[in-house]
């Protein structure tokens, strides 16, 4: 079963590291799901408004959203059952990974651009 990469803070802007990862992911040859409550479209792809409406597999989660959004977010993304939680640069939040950690989730504090230009990524 193929499974896909979840992208909390997906972003139409080019210059967002958000938008950066998804295509590099893609051109990659990962599925992706783009993630922001504002909808829309990127790059091809439709943007999830619900996390609830998930129905794929997810692998990782990659976070481009402050603590102050991801808190709220956090039980619904622990329901989808990921194997790991990046946490890029900026999204660190001591009590979000402590939950994802409690439940058996691999947290990784790291970039993922950084992590797909170095083989790190999986």
């Amino acid at each position: 079963m193929k499974t896909s990469t979840l992208i909390i803070g997906a972003s139409a802007k080019p210059d967002r590291y958000a938008n950066k990862a998804q295509r590099a992911l893609s051109e990659g040859g990962r599925s992706v799901i783009p993630y922001n409550p504002r909808g829309g479209e990127i790059d091809g792809l439709q943007v999830v408004t619900d996390l609830a409406d998930i129905e794929q597999v997810i692998d990782t989660i990659t976070l481009y959203v402050r603590p102050s959004i991801l808190e709220p977010l956090v039980p619904d993304l622990i329901a989808l059952k990921p194997r790991r939680v990046i946490f890029n640069p900026g999204t660190e939040d001591a009590a979000s990974e402590l939950a994802f950690s409690a439940v058996g989730v691999e947290v990784v504090r790291g970039c993922t651009l950084v992590m797909l230009g170095t083989g790190q990524y999986g």
